[in-house]
């Protein structure tokens, strides 16, 4: 007998809540079955449960983490449908210092990435996975990123022991019979292994958030699998998501000629009526969920969600590169989020939403730095402690999250699931740049774009580990996401560029909302102020404005930019772009230092671009 058909199944059956997932009899799961008996007898969980997906399995789920203490049910009042779990103080954020590329060969990992040998990890794995569930409950949750059997979906199979993975993967995913479906008629799927690596002894008492302080988010690109131990943090426990959509769909994509990005996706509607679909790159916390759900500040002119964080882009028969966001949900920063900063993303947390390390209010309801002006006068800060606006802390962890469907958006594009996706027309790589980066830089061609998009660099937010406010390249805002060497990625970039018709391609520009000036403030409103830039790169490629050249990039004319109702001076227009050519030769030489960690895999086309960029600075 299989190790999953020996576990308690109904209410009736064993001493658990909820109603326990029947295995699916469906012809041609053998594989998988075969699988999940194989990580059992490893991880020796105390019952299996097939994830189905149904409304009923998620309410069950739900109320057994209110009972267990993982989970505070919100007010219905003011969040119907919503909860607030906090994770352990030491489990807040990704850990990109513990996650690992055991690629056969470290040179494919490449040097922006922790290389780990296959055959040594997996010993290790092996090692700390070994009971690893023991006392809890193992759930297999078959999930499609993208549209169930769209031309663009992958599927792939999480177990895992965190039934708050659950409940998240069950909103960032399509979750349930039709993964199966798909699996039965031979399509590959992906395998995904959690573990937050806390097994319960008989009779032992569980924790408010389990984990382990040894931690392990391991990729194996070769044969397209995931392991994860020791976190229940969702971007280190929720696999379908870095995991999977960019570390494993990036090597996917390399191999199959598409491209699985860290991008956001909107259609921008212009005051005539016209579409444009436009995908953004930038570092986690530094503005994608605010441009995905933008208000326009221009009149006539309104955007509609397709996606916030992840991009699916391969190209068409018909020369143009098509886009899909494969996410089901968002899973965003709390901090910053306001109703003066996105009033979209707050109309969207209204119900059916899990917040993690936000703060309580005495009424039920959450709170975090910048929902609203002026702070509550007491709180439950993210560690459960009592909060005053004295307290000389946050009341939220800056990392804090909402998890949330993508369909509660109220500006959600009504084919934003279109399994076929929708045409690129413009691509911008963004990051938090104080100095040097103009507002905005419009690419000459795909190969000075890809050279644009491999300079990106970023001030360090609270979404990963390390100093905050510190420096580091993050090019395409794919360092910490990237499944293989990353020089040939940027290759892999010029490659895709090369199946697109020249004059259908998307065009790439260069985006700066961060710069300050020399008194130290931001020159530029940002939030519903950037339609402004969108405005005119659409402008621009309806060939109705022209721009002036500059040695890093074609550059708006002050006066091509629509600023009525601003405060925008034109002193700060000159700050915003300037262009110092010492400056930039200190920025060329840096990406020299970049480029040269690759050891010569950097394309011959990059390395041209910035010796032409060099060459145009030293002539200005």
């Amino acid at each position: 007998m299989a190790i999953a058909d020996t576990f308690p199944r109904t209410r009736e059956e064993g001493p658990v809540a909820p109603v326990y997932g029947l295995k699916p009899e469906v012809d041609g799961l053998a594989e998988l079955y075969a699988w999940v008996d194989e990580i059992a007898a490893l991880t020796q969980p105390e019952r299996v449960h097939w994830v189905d997906g149904s409304r009923a399995e998620n309410d069950a789920l739900l109320r057994e983490m209110v009972a267990e203490g993982k989970l505070i049910k919100l007010n219905p009042e003011w969040r119907p449908g919503s909860y607030l779990a906090r994770s352990h103080p030491s489990d807040v954020a990704r850990t990109e210092a513990r996650t690992f590329i055991a690629s056969e060969k470290a040179i494919d990992a490449g040097p922006t990435n922790n290389w780990a040998e296959p055959a040594e990890m997996r010993e290790t794995l092996q090692g700390v996975f070994a009971g690893s569930m023991r006392g809890r409950t193992m759930y297999v949750v078959p999930f499609s990123m993208g549209p169930v059997g769209g031309p663009l979906s992958h599927i792939g199979v999480q177990v895992t022991d965190s039934a708050y993975a659950v409940a998240s993967i069950g909103i960032m995913t399509r979750v349930g019979a039709g993964v199966l479906r798909e699996i039965a008629a031979g399509k590959h799927w992906v395998k995904t292994v959690h573990s937050v690596g806390a097994p319960l002894a008989p009779g032992e008492q569980d924790v408010e958030w389990p984990c382990n302080d040894e931690k392990y988010i391991v990729h194996f690109p070769e044969t397209l699998e995931v392991w994860s131990y020791g976190s229940g943090y969702g971007g280190n426990a929720i696999l379908a998501k870095k995991c999977f959509a960019l570390r494993i769909a990036s090597v996917i994509g390399r191999d199959e000629g598409w491209l699985a990005e860290h991008m956001l996706l909107i259609r921008v509607i212009d005051p005539a009526g016209r579409a444009y679909h436009v995908a953004a790159a930038f570092p986690s916390a530094c503005g994608k969920t605010n441009l995905a759900m933008l208000r326009p500040t221009i009149p006539g002119w309104r955007v509609e969600t397709l996606g916030d964080d992840i991009a699916w882009l391969r190209p068409g028969e018909d020369g143009r590169l098509w886009a899909i966001n494969p996410e089901a949900g968002f899973f965003g920063v709390a901090p910053g989020t306001g109703e003066s900063t996105n009033v979209t993303a707050v109309e969207t947390l209204w119900g059916n939403t899990i917040f993690t390390n936000v703060a309580l209010r005495p009424d039920g309801d959450v709170w975090w730095e910048g929902l609203t002006d002026e702070p509550p006068a007491e709180l439950t800060d993210w560690e459960g402690k009592p909060w005053t606006p004295a307290s000389g802390r946050p009341a939220a962890h800056p990392n804090s999250r909402f998890t949330v469907s993508a369909a509660q958006c109220p500006q959600i594009a009504g084919d934003w699931d279109a399994p076929q996706g929708v045409p690129l027309d413009v691509i911008l790589f963004g990051g938090r740049r104080a100095t040097n980066v103009p507002l905005v830089v419009e690419a000459t061609d795909w190969t000075h774009g890809v050279f644009l998009g491999s300079t990106i660099s970023s001030e360090r937010t609270a979404a990963a580990e390390g100093t905050v406010g510190e420096l580091r390249r993050d090019p395409f805002a794919m360092l910490p996401f990237c499944g293989y060497n990353m020089a040939d990625y940027f290759g892999h970039w010029i490659e895709v560029g090369q199946k697109l018709r020249f004059d259908r391609a998307p065009r790439i520009y260069q985006v700066n909302w961060f710069r300050k000036g020399s008194d130290g403030r931001f020159l530029w409103p940002g939030f519903g102020d950037n339609a402004r830039v969108i405005d005119w790169i659409i402008r621009r490629i309806d060939g109705e404005v022209p721009a002036v050249d500059s040695p890093i990039g074609r550059l708006p004319r002050p006066q091509d930019l629509d600023l009525d109702g601003t405060d925008v001076t034109q002193a700060d227009l000159d700050e915003l772009f300037a262009v110092d050519p010492v400056s930039w030769l200190r920025e060329a030489d840096l990406t020299e230092e970049f480029y040269a960690k690759f050891d010569g895999r950097i394309p011959a086309a990059l390395q041209t671009e910035l010796a032409s960029l060099r060459y145009r600075l030293q002539r200005a």
